[in-house]
């Protein structure tokens, strides 16, 4: 081999490989302190990208659980208002039957009307119930579906429901809900439940109410005012319940007065709706934690197929880790050997 001073081909080999195996070095470094596989597009492009859109899909899939978990949570807490509610009529029946008690005179009657009115009271205070400033129960007659204007945010559905005593229809009543959306997607034809917003009106609806006092009956539109009917504590509010003109057994509160003003048969039909509404309830409870079942299966799966594209094998990493450590030292002793052959053409020329 020539001696040879401006070009060191010796020494520029040595220099490119001890850059590559530095090059090497870095990035199997950056692998092992970020135990990622990828840790930029130009390791693996296509990788990256497939690893972004599982990375997305995760993260949707897991806002959407906290949507469910939040959805099971609202349906717990109304379902709590609905057991209060179903001790608070069954209570009311209880009073009804004692006040058939022949030994029972005007005054044990009337105080069994006093804590019925009161019973009335709490009722109408559970109606305005919410969960995070969200309204559980709603209220409205006309089985239409048509929105609200006092409770916000509510979806009016096509079925409407028929409250009924003993076998006759009363008024109707509209159903709404809110949807629940239990796709990632975020579409409703991927995946949504509709939580029922109870209808306490429908289901504290009595009717009519004898006004004993006059021998009168007060309630489905038989009275002056135009009523939609007579509900207990007056949760509906309407123009039946409020028609206090001192001669229909509504007080001013809109509260029914007399304990005998309503049968037992009212009492039955209230018990028997309020039962029908829990048992919906827990039926989309149960499909709620299905539904969340499957989300975390999925959302498992999902972080699994990300690991397996972005995870760095850190046995294996750190093995060339170790690789490219020894090239890197070797080839700068090279490097600096090489740039050591120069002197030879000096030492000739001295």
């Amino acid at each position: 081999m020539p001696i040879v001073v401006n070009t060191n081909s010796a020494a520029t080999t040595a220099s490119f490989n001890l850059s590559r195996s530095n090059e090497a070095l870095r990035k199997s470094l950056g692998r092992l302190s970020s135990g990622q596989r990828i840790t930029s597009p130009a390791d693996d492009a296509g990788g990256l990208a497939v690893a972004y859109k599982l990375a997305s899909k995760t993260n949707r899939t897991e806002a959407v659980i906290q949507n469910s978990q939040n959805g099971l949570s609202y349906l717990q807490v109304q379902d709590s208002s609905l057991q209060t509610v179903g001790k608070i009529l069954d209570r009311m029946a209880e009073l009804r039957t004692m006040s058939q008690d022949v030994t029972k005179n005007s005054g044990d009657i009337e105080n069994y009307s006093k804590e019925f009115v009161e019973l009335q009271s709490q009722l109408q205070q559970i109606k305005n119930e919410t969960f995070n400033g969200i309204s559980l129960f709603s209220s409205g007659a006309g089985g239409n579906g048509a929105a609200t204007n006092t409770i916000p945010n509510l979806q009016g559905q096509a079925d409407a429901l028929t409250a009924s005593v003993n076998g006759t229809a009363l008024s109707t009543f509209d159903r709404y809900g809110r949807t629940l959306y239990t796709h990632p997607g975020g579409q409703s034809n991927d995946g949504s439940i509709s939580l029922n917003v109870v209808n306490l009106e429908y289901v504290l609806e009595i009717g009519n109410i004898d006004d004993t006092r006059y021998g009168s009956v007060w309630g489905d539109n038989t009275n002056a005012a135009g009523g939609t009917g007579i509900n207990l504590g007056n949760v509906g509010g309407g123009v039946a319940n409020t028609y206090t003109d001192g001669t229909n057994g509504v007080n001013a509160d809109g509260f029914v007065s007399s304990i005998l003003g309503v049968s037992m048969g009212q009492f039955t039909a209230a018990i028997e709706r309020l039962a029908d509404v829990r048992a919906e309830n827990g039926a989309e409870q149960n499909r709620i934690l299905n539904s969340i079942d499957l989300l975390q299966t999925n959302m498992t799966n999902l972080e699994a197929a990300h690991g397996r594209i972005m995870d760095a094998d850190i046995a294996l990493e750190s093995t060339r880790f170790a690789r490219y450590n020894v090239l890197v030292q070797a080839g700068a002793a090279m490097t600096a050997q090489a740039n050591q052959l120069t002197n030879v053409a000096l030492a000739l020329l001295s």
